[in-house]
């Protein structure tokens, strides 16, 4: 497997603007050609242009005769043609979406974008086991509102809030998105702002399922050539938002593992993992809503664990915790309010576990922790404990929740499935038995 350079993957096709020109020359490109942004040439460096700051420009009503310099336009990083993919990947984030590729005499090449890495990640490489309800996350980076919404109101928290999307939702079903893409229609065509979103938004949406394949989710991207995938539950409402970047993140460890059968381009790559190493083993390992392990490394730290009890001869046990009525609560409190409550557990959980204890989201609303050298006795006490101080929370916006536990000891020559599977049949039985309470193994 080759990492590919930047030349062979970058987009030459570019349409830039002097920085002496003017605002309308800017607009009337971005329109024209039907392009997010427009790369501004300023004097051997480049600047972007982007729809947002075009709906900034009307917001104001600065005058349009001025100059491109008139206006406070974000600086773009640059990539030598030569350099490796791996040198970028920690650059494209949020606030990044391009990153300008340069000549040896630093003149534009093109730019290199998350669409251009996504369609060169070998399909060998991809994660094929993992979901996106392993990794989903809907917080600050996803923007809903109802059909019913005044346009203008969006635009303004799209420019207020830097958003290049934002999901339009009925019984919280996605029916549509009014993207940056919509948005330049709008200016186009002239579209009165005050109408209700639903008269502009792109419909009907297309989404996918939270339980499908990584892999899934990248070819639907690229096969759609899209910035992101809107996630849905199986009752069709809306569960989340993944971008390009997220997906990229989620395939590092995978392009380690290959590297590492590969020596030849291990070698070639090694000074430059040295720095990237530890940033993307963290964004691969935990959750990045509520910061605990993921369940892929927890599965790791279970076989570390599970050697040390054999050899010591100790007790060990694991907890699987569900919070009660979590779907309701979405649906009552809507989603974001159902993420407080996901990170309040989280927090509750670890003020009580101890600190040798790990603790991990095993995917939706259910938590797994492992308590070493605790028999089944022990590990009970404690998920008393927890439940306990979870009751009598009182959670913003939600008030009261509470949560059930399944308890199960883990024996010699166990594995993680089989131990999970103990401790999900335990709480099982503690969601029939009225849920907000412990059951363990014992009691099968």
């Amino acid at each position: 497997m080759k990492f590919p350079l930047i030349k062979d993957i970058a987009t030459t096709s570019v349409i830039s603007v002097d920085i002496d020109d003017a605002i309308a020359t800017a607009i009337e490109c971005i329109v024209e050609n039907n392009h997010r942004n427009l790369i501004v040439l300023d004097n051997g460096s480049f600047r972007i242009f982007s729809v947002i700051d075009l709906l900034k420009v009307q917001k104001s009503g600065i005058n349009l005769s001025l100059p491109l310099s008139s206006l406070n336009l974000t600086k773009m990083p640059t990539i030598k043609t030569t350099q490796n993919i791996l040198e970028i990947l920690g650059d494209l984030n949020d606030s990044v979406e391009f990153i300008c590729v340069v000549n040896k005499d630093n003149s534009l090449y093109g730019v290199i974008t998350n669409s251009d890495i996504t369609s060169n990640i070998d399909p060998e490489s991809l994660m094929e086991n993992y979901r996106l309800s392993d990794f989903l996350k809907l917080n600050s980076e996803v923007k809903w509102a109802n059909k019913t919404e005044i346009t203008s109101k969006l635009l303004s928290i799209m420019v207020d809030e830097s958003f290049d999307n934002i999901v339009i939702v009925e019984n919280f079903k996605p029916i549509g998105i009014l993207t940056t893409k919509d948005v330049i229609n709008l200016v186009k065509y002239e579209k009165d702002f005050n109408a209700p979103v639903s008269q502009y938004m792109t419909t009907p949406i297309e989404t996918i399922q939270k339980d499908s394949t990584i892999k899934k989710a990248l070819e639907f991207i690229n096969n759609k050539q899209y910035k992101r995938v809107v996630v849905v539950d199986n009752n069709g409402e809306l569960a989340g938002i993944i971008t390009q970047k997220e997906l990229i993140s989620l395939t590092y460890s995978k392009w380690v593992i290959i590297m590492q059968e590969h020596q030849e381009e291990l070698n070639e790559l090694n000074n430059l993992l040295k720095n990237k190493n530890i940033e993307y083993e963290k964004m691969a390992s935990t959750d990045s809503l509520t910061g605990l392990y993921t369940r892929y490394t927890f599965s790791k730290l279970f076989i570390n664990a599970y050697s040390a009890m054999a050899q010591r001869d100790n007790d060990m046990t694991l907890i699987m915790l569900d919070i009660d009525y979590f779907k309701k609560i979405n649906d009552t409190y809507g989603h974001n309010n159902g993420d407080k409550v996901l990170i309040q557990i989280s927090v509750s959980v670890l003020k009580i576990l101890r600190n040798i204890d790990i603790i991990c989201r095993w995917g939706g609303d259910k938590f797994v922790a492992l308590l070493p050298t605790a028999n089944i006795i022990n590990a009970t006490k404690i998920a008393q404990k927890i439940r306990k101080y979870i009751e009598k929370l009182e959670i913003d916006e939600v008030g009261k929740v509470s949560v059930s536990f399944g308890v199960a000891q883990v024996r010699i020559g166990d594995n993680v499935e089989k131990v999970i599977g103990r401790a999900d049949e335990a709480l099982f039985l503690a969601k029939d038995s009225g849920k907000n309470c412990v059951k363990t193994e014992l009691d099968l």
